[in-house]
């Protein structure tokens, strides 16, 4: 990609930037190393040392971004209209969001740090119990998946809240805390100053989840409807007597399997990294690199989540999984090496400060793009040698369940998008009955009775990844334009019947050259129009999967 701006002469200004962010990335840059280092290595180990370190870089970062005199200089070039080159303007305007978003009294903003840290840490190391057992986070979903007694339901249910009551009190601590350092800068709370250094505006993210709202709800309770009918005769209970460990994930945000179909069969004597890295090579995006680099498989101490880092930006790419071969690990697998080939395939030629994704959700949308390929029957069928039949099986509930997974998603989506901006609101309000009047408005779960707890404290999200998750809906919608553009304009199809992109080296050659190279050269909507000729929309998403029961 070409990213040369116009030819004149710089400005003084311009040349003092220039000055400004090279004594700027010579510090930052070997920081970011060892802090995603020490990150790195407190997830693989769980130990309380590794954390310290990560917790002392990431505080000594941030401290870098809290300097004033540097956030007044950003401040008066930002004002003088003097930035005339396109990649110095746009380095100048990532950099102004880091540094204002950081202009906090260096002790508050090392409390905000270490109890983030320790959080982390209770997150990273606790194991519920059940019977006394203590018992991983695989083991609760697959309790919650297979379990036909209740009462076993509901224990593991149970274990998966408990972590909750151990981080609660300080969640809400750190709540207030990120609170207290965007008064300081002129934010009614924490939430809206997110949004406002992550380029986003509150107005447009309510509008969109409104309308979502509204359009979901009716789809939604059909299918809700059809799903409780099966899952209260699997269970031998009265539809109305449906609880939250009735459905086969902790949060319900991912989608039972209920359809006479179990897609953990086909790949429970495949690899699921095996594959992942025969289709990622395939589409002319070798992952081989990243997976030599990974962590991949379960142990105790060890972070029992996924995600996906980019050490150095300078191609490596890390991911951490606790992989099984199932469906759920094949998705999680194939979502965390979308973010890292977007990480890897960054154009080295592009400024450091703008070599990451535009912005999260567009990585989000590239995990989610791939991610929804576990469950694609062309997908399977191309990857696994399936045969005709097999596929035909798949293909009897496969758009039923795309259907139920994005609307479970989008509407589970909901309660975390509402319920976080209501916390940063009033920290101090009753947040147990907050949480569970937003779990019965959008997901049409019942609260158990006299249920008093803080579950909501049990997603790691909320206190770790703060004003974060609403990117993820973001990236459903992204997810769902890129692929109805990649159907139609660059591989020319008509239908999406056999779209399971498997060899179509095309589709890693457009996602390659027109979003993961140009980075962060671009604003989010300007590389999504740039990419795909129009800003982001949810029409392809809804068009998708919210009226998919009228096509």
């Amino acid at each position: 990609m070409s990213i040369a701006g116009p030819g004149c002469a710089p400005s003084a200004t311009e040349k003092e930037l220039k000055q400004f962010i090279s004594a700027h990335v010579k510090t930052i840059k070997p920081l970011a190393e060892q802090r995603n280092l020490a990150s790195w290595d407190a997830a693989a180990s769980g130990k309380a040392e590794d954390y310290r370190k990560a917790s002392e870089l990431t505080l000594r970062i941030r401290q870098v971004y809290s300097k004033p005199d540097a956030f007044a200089l950003l401040e008066e070039w930002k004002a003088s209209d003097q930035v005339h080159k396109p990649l110095l303007r746009r380095q100048l305007d990532v950099m102004y969001y880091r540094y204002l978003e950081n202009q906090i009294e260096p002790e508050l903003l090392k409390r905000i740090v270490d109890l983030g840290t320790e959080i982390e840490k209770n997150f990273s190391t606790f194991r519920g119990t059940v019977e006394g057992e203590k018992v991983t986070d695989n083991d609760i979903k697959e309790i919650l998946k297979t379990q036909r007694d209740s009462d076993k339901r509901k224990q593991a249910w149970l274990a998966s809240k408990q972590v909750g009551a151990v981080v609660a009190e300080d969640t809400i601590k750190l709540v207030r805390l990120r609170n207290e350092a965007a008064h300081t800068l002129g934010f009614d709370n924490y939430h809206t100053l997110s949004l406002t250094v992550a380029e986003q505006d509150v107005k447009e993210l309510d509008r969109i989840f409104e309308e979502l709202y509204q359009l979901t709800n009716g789809p939604f309770a059909r299918l809700k409807g059809d799903l409780d009918r099966i899952l209260a005769a699997k269970y031998d209970v009265a539809v109305s007597e449906l609880m939250p460990w009735h459905y086969h994930d902790p949060f319900f945000q991912e989608t039972p399997m209920v359809y006479e179909l179990d897609l953990d069969v086909y790949y429970e004597d495949k690899d699921v990294r095996d594959l992942a890295a025969e289709f990622y090579g395939g589409i002319g995006l070798p992952v081989d690199s990243i997976l030599a680099r990974s962590d991949l498989y379960e142990r105790e101490g060890k972070n029992p989540h996924a995600f996906c880092e980019d050490m150095d930006r300078e191609g490596d790419v890390r991911i951490l999984c606790n992989l099984k071969n199932n469906e759920y690990w094949m998705e999680v697998i194939l979502h965390e090496l979308g973010h890292g080939v977007y990480f890897q395939y960054h154009d080295r030629g592009v400024p450091f400060l703008l070599r990451e994704p535009t912005h999260t959700f567009t990585t989000e949308a590239i995990a989610m793009f791939f991610g929804r390929l576990s469950r694609n029957p062309a997908w399977m069928q191309q990857m696994m040698d399936l045969s005709d039949s097999q596929r035909a099986e798949i293909e009897k509930v496969s758009d039923r369940y795309a259907q139920l997974k994005q609307l479970i998603f989008a509407r589970w989506a909901m309660v975390m998008y509402d319920f976080e901006k209501q916390l940063y609101a009033n920290p101090d309000q009753d947040l147990n009955a907050l949480w569970w009047r937003m779990v019965e408005k959008y997901q049409f779960v019942k609260k158990p009775e006299e249920r008093d707890e803080p579950d909501w404290a049990a997603k790691i999200h909320l206190p770790l990844y703060p004003c974060y998750y609403h990117n993820y809906l973001l990236g459903e919608l992204l997810a769902s334009q890129l692929h109805d553009h990649i159907m139609h304009k660059v591989l020319k199809l008509k239908s999406a019947r056999d779209v399971g992109y498997v060899g179509r080296r095309k589709v890693g050659l457009f996602l390659r050259t027109k979003v993961f190279e140009p980075g962060a050269v671009y604003p989010w909507n300007e590389m999504i129009e740039r990419a795909t000729g129009e800003p982001l929309t949810p029409t392809d998403f809804v068009a998708e999967f919210v009226n998919a029961d009228r096509r």
